[in-house]
């Protein structure tokens, strides 16, 4: 399953990245010195590597980037925070110039998905194994368990507040595990499943989206079903496919997290005080701050090292009390960018997206792929954190390469 062939340089560097791949929903900070490793030996073989450069022009967005970046702090104040932010974000101008060296081919790029598949069935038996453990002693503790048929009921009422959301996901923030679902989903449905352990597996997959509850990973899934739909021909798989649409439809949506996502941001700009806001509350509070600031400084923003210190303080201002005490990023990428960097930052970053549209729009796994970057990067800042900032500028690259590694050809540099 590892990486064998090739000089052992390279052998050490996709290995590296397996493993990293593999750790991604385990934790947060346990793929991060494979990562490390992945760099070091990229640039080794950026040396040595006998392989002529071909340019493609796309990839030179990412480092285009880190630059925008790099210059955001000459307007910075708090100067350790953007050098910080810089510094983790070198990987986005590394991994696109390392991978005009390093030779993969579908096989390779699929074990990268193989790895994080392994590592995503055991992150969901892991907080399995927690929520259960979890559950049961407050059914020890309570009270109110009596005998068998008050021991289901209190089950019924209870097991949402331990299987399902944050409280379910306890190795990784649930947004990102959903991510992880989402892609190895969109890369090994574009195939057929031709056995049953494959069946197995695709169903412990959706089942654990269920529980995560996370619902730009739900809109991401609608979308991609949608998708999945209009590409059938035949007429009765497609109706077939549209019932099984729909009553999948329904049971999300009896996801009591879903039900109380309704309730929670419904109305939220008529509330006064926002002490004891939502998680769902706080997003939509967090891109209204962002909003603002960006009104007030749409050109150069706020500078990679205190952005989110005005963001914080914004907070304050308007009385978002939750928000201000988590300390809480702008929780949309393209909102975090446009705070750090301007209207520069922020056209990058959306041009990088406009490309790989252009380029995923061949097939409908492709597009899918889009759509879980893009609308990923609308509820999460992923390009703040080291591991983020990893993983995006890792499967970007690769997609917008001539020949995506959702195709199965060879997409070997020459």
């Amino acid at each position: 399953m590892f990486y064998k062939e090739d000089h052992w340089v390279v052998m050490t560097f996709w290995n590296s990245l397996y493993i990293a791949f593999f750790l991604l929903p385990l934790g947060i900070n346990l793929p991060t010195p494979f990562f490390v490793i992945s760099i070091v030996f990229g640039i080794v073989i950026i040396f040595i590597s006998p392989r002529k450069l071909v340019l493609e022009k796309s990839l030179l967005l990412f480092p285009l980037y880190v630059v925008i970046l790099a210059i955001g702090l000459i307007y910075t104040e708090n100067l350790s925070d953007g050098i910080s932010l810089v510094q983790r974000s070198l990987s986005l101008l590394l991994f696109p110039i390392i991978f005009l060296f390093v030779k993969e081919d579908a096989a390779t790029v699929r074990r990268l998905f193989d790895f994080l598949l392994v590592g995503v069935v055991i992150s969901f038996f892991i907080n399995i194994a927690y929520a259960s453990n979890n559950l049961i002693y407050y059914l020890i503790d309570d009270y109110k368990v009596t005998d068998f048929f008050s021991l289901l009921e209190e089950v019924k009422n209870q097991w949402h507040h331990y299987f399902t959301g944050l409280s379910f996901s306890k190795l990784v923030n649930s947004n990102y595990v959903s991510i992880y679902i989402l892609l190895v989903l969109s890369y090994y449905l574009k195939n057929k499943i031709k056995s049953r352990s494959q069946l197995i597996v695709v169903v412990l997959l959706f089942v654990y989206l269920f529980l995560l509850a996370s619902i730009a990973a739900y809109l991401i899934l609608t979308i991609m079903s949608i998708l999945l739909i209009f590409d059938i021909n035949q007429k009765e798989k497609k109706y077939m496919m549209m019932i099984v649409f729909f009553l999948g439809v329904i049971v999300f949506l009896n996801n009591p997290r879903v039900t109380d996502f309704y309730y929670r941001v419904k109305g939220f700009k008529n509330t006064s005080e926002y002490e004891n806001t939502t998680s769902e509350k706080s997003r939509l509070l967090a891109w209204d701050a962002s909003l603002k600031l960006i009104k007030e400084a749409p050109i150069f923003g706020y500078g990679v090292g205190d952005a989110n210190h005005v963001l914080i303080e914004k907070y304050k201002e308007l009385g978002y009390t939750l928000n201000h005490k988590n300390k809480y990023n702008a929780h949309n990428q393209f909102l975090q960018t446009f705070l750090q960097t301007g209207i520069v930052g922020f056209a990058i970053l959306i041009n990088i997206f406009i490309l790989l549209a252009l380029r995923m729009k061949r097939s409908r796994n492709e597009f899918s792929v889009f759509l879980i970057l893009f609308i990923s990067l609308l509820f999460e800042s992923m390009l703040v954190r080291f591991n983020g900032i990893v993983f995006f500028s890792i499967v970007t690259p690769l997609l917008l390469k001539k020949r995506s590694i959702l195709s199965s050809r060879i997409i070997r540099n020459a």
